[in-house]
């Protein structure tokens, strides 16, 4: 089954980063996904597979409406 991701979303990722917070957004979406810290705003970027792997649960999807 994939996972569906949106631009926006607030996933919350296996590992607390350094600063303590589990909770990301996504700000961008390909082969790799950009994501950033809603702790300290630090952004990283992953490849999509250890993304997918990673993420806990999402906590806010923002679908977009077409």
């Amino acid at each position: 089954m994939a996972k569906e991701f949106y631009i926006g979303d607030i996933v919350e990722m296996k590992k607390k980063h350094p600063c303590g917070s589990t909770e990301w957004e996504i700000i961008r979406l390909g082969a790799d996904i950009k994501i950033k810290c809603l702790g300290c705003e630090r952004i990283i970027m992953l490849p999509r597979s250890k993304f997918e792997k990673r993420v806990k649960r999402v906590i806010k999807q923002n679908i977009p409406e077409n």
